[in-house]
């Protein structure tokens, strides 16, 4: 077994990886990566690039379908799945090619990373790797089935849906997060007859309540069938139909169909990593622990992006990566701040964006807000493109009207966000925000209306008025 030494090896050649090992470069040290591939990562290869080039896809089959109300009829369209899914592939070659491409400027070692200690790992059975510090960036994998009867039966995973180009007449999808969201709807538009399981009141669960109910609506609209509050019971297979039992409010219940999407979450991928012999902490559902300098339980292994549970978002776990190379190179203390980086986005349809705190939040810390909101119904611009799903809400402080957090659920929701964002970053408040001059008609100026509606209710609290 060959030995190398290294000032940095960073175990995981993802988002948060090579951010990890370009920063620590460009700081002077000696890096290497540590990857058992496919090369490219998750986002590349079976996340954010693909889902997203598919549902481009079905988001133009609802807008044809929808061609009507704008008065252009061109029919049924035709869906060739074949092609769909060639050109998804043929994108996201093209974005991993690139991806290497950085990867491969870096001494790579291919292969499973073990742990020996806390200063070295062996990779596979012939290299060695010595270092005064490591950065883990493994990310997820799809958390294991737990409900009886499902393995037997057989089911698809988010990996299995991104890569097949034949679908199922019918389908359950087990879970209302994000993926399951996305490619559940994506499928629907398909023409597969989906009905989602899930055991919150609505979808995306995480989210406030009236999100979460405006997207269930939405979808119940477009003829998918969301059964919210069961618990899943078990899985059986009758005359060649994958049968799903549950129960709802006492009540037995189920659901039979030719596929089910398992869709209930990811865990942290440390499979074979032996974290323990170099003393590094980790929970099999919540990661790896972490302090805010992204420091592991040893002090000189660090952990970034999904595995260590903290919002898993490519952009969290670039910057993640990025504090976590100064602090191993510098020995610096640099904390995380994830006040703004939580910013998420769920590419539904209608789009979902969030950031900064939400009203759930804000009333579990008994921190007192005003809320403000628009409906897309009463607003020019998305009336006029027949967009008009959906809503904007902004929440600020009482007191001087800084912006602590927006959401939006409505047409180009990813896009939209951004205004708060850079608000909030340069720490803005409402009635700055209602100041900022804005184009008409444009989706943006959507924002002004619920920036004035509380600045308008500071106003009235501060002279006793009543805000009407």
């Amino acid at each position: 077994m060959e030995t190398f030494r290294y000032d940095l090896v960073v175990i995981g050649a993802g988002s948060g990886g090579f951010a990890a090992a370009r920063t620590a470069r460009d700081l002077g040290a000696t890096v290497a990566l540590v990857d058992h591939g496919p090369l490219g990562g998750l986002c590349i290869l079976r996340g954010c690039m693909p889902s997203k080039t598919l549902i481009a896809s079905s988001d133009l089959v609802a807008d044809i379908r929808d061609g009507a109300e704008l008065g252009v009829t061109a029919g049924a369209p035709k869906i060739d799945l074949a092609h769909i899914f060639a050109r998804k592939r043929e994108v996201i070659a093209g974005f991993a090619d690139y991806r290497i491409d950085g990867i491969k400027s870096f001494p790579l070692y291919e292969g499973l990373a073990a742990f020996e200690s806390a200063t070295a790992l062996t990779v596979g059975t012939d290299v060695r790797l010595e270092a005064k510090n490591f950065v883990i960036a493994t990310g997820s994998v799809v958390a294991p089935p737990i409900v009886p009867g499902l393995v037997e039966a057989g089911y698809l995973d988010s990996d299995a849906v991104l890569e097949t180009s034949r679908v199922p007449e019918s389908i359950v999808v087990l879970g209302g997060g994000y993926v399951g969201a996305e490619l559940g709807q994506f499928l629907a538009r398909m023409g597969v007859r989906t009905t989602f399981l899930i055991r919150a009141k609505h979808l995306l669960s995480t989210e406030d309540r009236d999100v979460g109910d405006a997207v269930t609506l939405y979808f119940r609209e477009e003829g998918i069938d969301v059964r919210a509050g069961v618990l899943l019971s078990h899985v059986d297979v009758r005359d060649g139909k994958k049968v799903v039992h549950y129960t709802r409010d006492g009540e037995p219940g189920s659901v039979e169909a030719d596929e089910i999407f398992y869709a209930l979450g990811r865990v942290p991928n440390v499979g074979g990593l032996e974290i323990e012999r170099a003393g590094v902490a980790c929970h099999a559902v919540s990661g790896i622990e972490v302090g805010p300098d992204m420091r592991t339980t040893a002090r000189n292994i660090f952990a970034v992006g999904d595995v260590t549970g903290y919002y898993p978002l490519v952009h969290v776990a670039i910057y993640q990566g990025e504090l976590a190379a100064r602090n191993a190179v510098l020995g610096a203390a640099e904390e995380a701040d994830y006040a703004l980086q939580r910013t998420h986005t769920v590419f539904t349809d209608p789009q979902i964006a969030a950031v900064g705190r939400s009203e759930k939040e804000l009333q579990a810390a008994r921190v007192p807000y005003l809320s403000g909101s628009y409906l897309f119904s009463d607003h020019g611009k998305a009336v006029a493109i027949n967009k008009t799903k959906g809503f904007v809400k902004m929440l600020a402080s009482p007191d001087d009207g800084k912006i602590l957090g927006a959401a939006v659920v409505g047409p180009e929701a990813s896009d939209l966000i951004h205004e708060v964002i850079v608000a909030m970053f340069y720490g803005g408040t409402v009635q700055e925000f209602a100041k900022i001059p804005h184009l008409h008609p444009t989706l943006a100026e959507i924002w002004t209306y619920p920036a004035e509606d509380i600045a308008e209710q500071i106003a009235a609290r501060r002279t006793g008025a009543v805000a009407v």
